[in-house]
């Protein structure tokens, strides 16, 4: 884990076969996921019930001395210089995102869909206001990452009413519960926006705090300082007949 390619590979002959098949123009990224998408297909044909499609991104940082050669992720502070100013580099490497079907008793069935990129200039794009919201299309932002895994996963693996999207706050995003609801499907995210629900005369927060508490679950967490802590999680559910995007007033197609 975490070794180089010499060392994976153990003898040169393998080494350099390795790095020509990652040289080889032919061979796209498509063409090698093709036979484990396939597996992930076949282990869900084999089960059955509910599947979890847990989404997320994963960064990979690299050391190289010319990073338009892979990409950039990111720009990070680097501290202040002797003269007080503040110094930025950025971070080579490459983002993927990816889409793990997971039954509910937590066996992993293999990826569903997954995405590789690069940032080609400084930060996530286009700068703006601190505290004003992105006007841009969601198919103009990074966060379209979310929808396409959705609707892939589904085409990939098939029976929609059996999959469950699940994404954390990065994934509350409208277009993507509307796309979920278009192909059958159900998810289940944690929210960042207290979007207007019902009626539009309260929000998701006022009508969850009016929930009774169903079930308190203890999870076994280690902090920062390796030591184990026990926060409780406490579990409730409710049936939202809608719930509206803030901006437009704009209704999700009903739903429970």
């Amino acid at each position: 884990m975490g070794g180089s390619i010499p060392f994976a590979c153990q003898d040169w002959a393998n080494t350099k076969a390795a790095y020509r098949f990652f040289a080889n123009e032919r061979v796209e990224e498509a063409d090698i996921l093709s036979g484990h998408f396939a597996a992930t297909r076949t282990r869900y044909d084999d089960c059955t019930g509910p599947i979890l499609l847990i989404q997320d991104t994963t960064e990979f940082s690299y050391q190289r001395a010319n990073t338009s050669a892979i990409g950039i992720t990111k720009s990070v502070n680097s501290g202040r210089d002797k003269g007080g100013r503040w110094r930025h580099h950025t971070v080579c490497g490459m983002l993927m995102h990816s889409s793990l079907a997971v039954t509910v008793e937590g066996l992993p069935l293999g990826l569903a869909a997954v995405k590789f990129w690069t940032r080609k200039i400084q930060g996530h794009g286009p700068t703006q206001e601190e505290g004003q919201p992105d006007r841009r299309s969601h198919r103009e932002k990074e966060s379209v990452r979310w929808l396409d895994n959705l609707r892939q996963s589904i085409e990939r693996l098939g029976q929609p009413e059996r999959c469950i999207h699940i994404g954390d706050r990065e994934s509350d995003i409208y277009e993507l519960y509307c796309l979920t609801l278009e192909l059958g499907g159900h998810f289940l995210v944690r929210a960042c926006v207290d979007r207007l629900a019902g009626d539009g005369g309260h929000t998701i927060a006022t009508e969850m705090e009016e929930t009774s508490v169903k079930d308190l679950h203890y999870i076994d967490v280690r902090d920062v300082k390796g030591e184990m802590t026990k926060p409780r999680w406490r579990s409730s559910s409710s049936g939202l007949r809608s719930c509206l995007r803030s901006e437009s007033k704009t209704a999700i197609p009903p739903s429970t």
